[in-house]
């Protein structure tokens, strides 16, 4: 008789047991634990395949940022005497390797005049005026984004 008692104090035991346990592993919506562990291990995949996106989506970007113009430099001057104003410039468009281009537009009473000359490495294509050089010199001063350690400098 007592084995019979201890049997089934012992039954009543592990099915009290086996309920904590079941409700210990089930989830808010009645899920297993073996079944919501499953669906964070999907979701962290996923968002490890997300970051590896987003990582050469990036270092796309900085590779066509290199190509965008980053580095401006502008003058203002009167080339002419008889006019007022330093109506005339030369503005220099470079790129994060100092390639682009720089225009020069000369402002007279009766006209105006436009030049552009290409850009490679931060030096024209041909002689530069003393203002176009002056404005080389300031974009090739400036930095250029998107290079370093990952940031824009």
């Amino acid at each position: 008789m007592v084995l019979l008692v201890a049997v089934l104090l012992l039954a009543r035991r592990q099915s009290r047991l086996a309920r904590r346990l079941q409700a210990l592993t089930r989830g808010d919506d009645g899920r297993s634990l073996e079944a919501v562990l499953s669906a964070h291990l999907e979701r962290v995949h996923g968002l490890a395949r997300d970051v590896e996106r987003l990582g050469s989506r990036s270092a796309r970007q900085e590779m066509e940022l290199q190509r965008a113009f980053q580095r401006i430099g502008v003058v203002r001057f009167n080339p002419f005497e008889d006019t007022g104003g330093n109506q005339s410039f030369a503005i220099a468009l470079l790129d994060g390797h100092g390639d682009g281009v720089v225009v020069s537009s000369l402002h007279a009473r009766g006209s105006t005049r436009i030049y552009a000359k290409a850009v490679t490495g931060g030096r024209a294509e041909g002689a530069a005026s003393l203002e176009e050089a002056q404005a080389l010199r300031q974009a090739m001063e400036r930095p250029a984004s998107g290079t370093g350690s990952g940031g824009a400098a």
